[in-house]
Formats: C-alpha cells, structure tokens, sequence
C-alpha cells in the first residue's frame, strides 16, 4: 500500500497544477475582466503573447496529457459571437436558438465530450471582451426574441468563482426581456450564484447520470447527489431548473441504472417545480469520433460500433428509439410528456 501512495504521490509530482501557467493576449492585458481574472490567481506565471491560437493551435499537441494539467489563456474573440444551434443540439422548442462561445473546453473530463474531437489542445480559452456578446446579443433582440445557450463549449458555473460570467450575463439578461439563457452544468457549484436574484430569463439547467456513468466516465465530475442537492436549492431558491437527461450512454444495463438515476432524482427534487426535461441518446460528428478515438483508444464510448450517416454516429434508429421510448416512459411517472423534450435522429 505504502509503495501504490509513493507512486500516485509521484504521477502527481510530474504534473504543474491546473492553471499554474496563464498566457494573456497583449492587447487585452489591461481589460477590466483580465485585471479580475489574474487576481484571483496570484501564484500563476503570467506570459504575454500575441494571439491565443499562436498556444492552443500549435500542432503535435496531446489533448489527453494537456488535461492533466490545462493552462488558461485569456483573449479577445474578434468576431462570431453567436451561432445558430447545432442539428445535434436540443432547442427546447425555441424557434430563434442560439449558443456563444465564451469559453473553450471544460475543466472536467468526460470521455463522451465532442470538445476532445472539436479541439487539438485541452487549454482552456476564455475570451474577456463580453461587452461585444453583449451588443451582438442587443442586435439580433431587435430581430426576435433569443433562446442563447451560455454553456456549449465549456461549465461555466464550474467556473464561476474564477469568471464571474454567469452573474454577469443574469444581469444582462434581466435587462432584456426578449432575451433567454440556459446555463447547462454538471458542478455543484450553485453557491456561486446562491445570492443572485432568480430570474424568468434565466434557466439552470443539470445535466444528470446514472452513478455508473458518472464514476466511470464523467472524470472529475462532482457525484449525482451532489448535483441534486444543488437543484434543490436552486428551486428553494426560485431558480428556474431544468434537468436534462442527455446523452444516455447504452450499456447492457443502461435501463435499470437510468431508472435508478430518474427515482433518485425525483424523490429529491420536486418535480412539479421542474420546468422541463430534456432526453437524449449519445450522438457526435463524423470528424469529432475520428480524433476521440485516436485520443481515447480504450474507452468503451469512442470505439463503440456506432452507425452513421448524415454526418453523425448514433446507435442506430431502432436502438436510439427502444432507448428513448423506454426512458421517457419512465420520467413519464414524474413529469407529463408535454415537458419531456426529446433529441431524435435527423430522417435521412
């Protein structure tokens, strides 16, 4: 026993701690959330550079080592503040839906994540200049009303302390009645937001798995019962929840541990005050399997038999729907079908 310590004491010793190294482009150096940022890492090393890619674009990177020990980098994001919502990502029924990139990769580690796929590097990104998600937001309000997803790329209430972005974008949100956002996290990080004002336009929305799931592939994820506790105390707090059950990851005993997963849930968490459920299979771009394979040879996800086409592996239709069906009929004894939303495959 004393020698398995001496070695995992040692794994550790050969790694810098999360964030010891902070790159910073020059020309946002002095921006108000730079200045925010670094103070609340006073033991970093600080390195200018001149762009944020010249550090996470580099070639021969390994994403899987990087993640060991990420460094951040602050930057400005020039452009392409918002996106349309991805065929692979849910709308709620929102018919202008909308994500930004305020962050890029995620300080947890889930073998399932397409962000291992979309980027060579696991540095973590996080473009200072809101003030122009702001005004492009303010632009398209003029159009129609916005659904805007904060958390596609990144956790950004695991991130809160450091960024404070979450409670900026509720501020802003309240000024702007047209204006929704979905703030998706697997944290139990609530306590960071504990004291802001709940508010119609602004969704917290948990992403829940199965204990199985979650100790063997959701790395350095915080447990199932802490995520609930946390949407209890959102909900007391009058936080609008949603709850979203998305990607299921089919294993031979996917259906008792999900039916597990959904009683746990609502026996502690009120669903009546539940706004909506969201239901999903696993599904990833063509191009982003291809290098989560090379980056994860042996994981049971990456190099399961999927099928393909129109862009995406997936279970299969038949698969995909026996596991939707099955598993909306169970959240069906708690929540009514009209608040269940379902991710389906696109008809090919």
């Amino acid at each position: 026993m004393k020698g398995r310590n001496t070695l995992k004491s040692l794994k550790r010793d050969l790694y810098n701690r999360a964030f010891s190294h902070i790159y910073v482009e020059r020309d946002i150096i002095n921006h108000p959330n730079t200045v925010k940022i670094l103070s609340r890492f006073p033991k970093s090393g600080i390195i200018e550079i001149n762009h944020y890619k010249d550090v996470f674009s580099r070639s021969n990177q390994s994403f899987s080592m990087q993640k060991k020990s990420p460094s951040l980098i602050l930057a400005k994001k020039n452009d392409n503040f918002l996106y349309k919502g991805a065929p692979v990502c849910q709308d709620f029924g929102n018919n202008h839906f909308y994500y930004t990139t305020l962050v890029m990769n995620c300080i947890y580690d889930c073998e399932y994540c397409f962000l291992q796929g979309m980027y060579s590097s696991a540095n973590i990104v996080v473009f200072v200049n809101i003030e122009d998600y702001f005004e492009q937001v303010e632009k398209i309000l003029q159009n129609h009303p916005v659904y805007l997803c904060l958390s596609y790329d990144t956790d950004l209430l695991a991130l809160e302390q450091k960024l404070g972005f979450v409670q900026e974008w509720t501020s802003f949100a309240e000024r702007h009645s047209g204006l929704t956002i979905e703030v998706r996290t697997k944290s139990s990080n609530f306590k960071a937001i504990e004291n802001l004002k709940p508010s119609e336009n602004v969704i917290l929305a948990w992403t829940l798995s199965p204990e199985t799931v979650q100790k063997s592939f959701e790395h350095n994820t915080p447990p199932l019962r802490q995520r609930i506790t946390c949407i209890k105390k959102a909900i007391d707090k009058g936080f609008r929840v949603r709850i979203c059950f998305d990607p299921i990851i089919y294993s031979k005993d996917w259906l008792s541990s999900f039916n597990e997963l959904v009683d746990i849930t609502f026996t502690r968490i009120p669903a009546d005050r539940v706004i909506d459920v969201g239901l999903g299979v696993f599904r990833i771009s063509r191009d982003y399997l291809k290098r989560m394979r090379k980056n994860r040879p042996d994981s049971a996800i990456t190099q399961y038999p999927y099928e393909y086409d129109n862009g995406v592996y997936h279970y299969g239709r038949k698969l995909s729907d026996s596991i939707i069906s099955s598993a909306c009929g169970i959240i069906s004894k708690y929540m009514p079908y009209e608040k269940i939303y379902i991710w389906k495959e696109a008809e090919g």
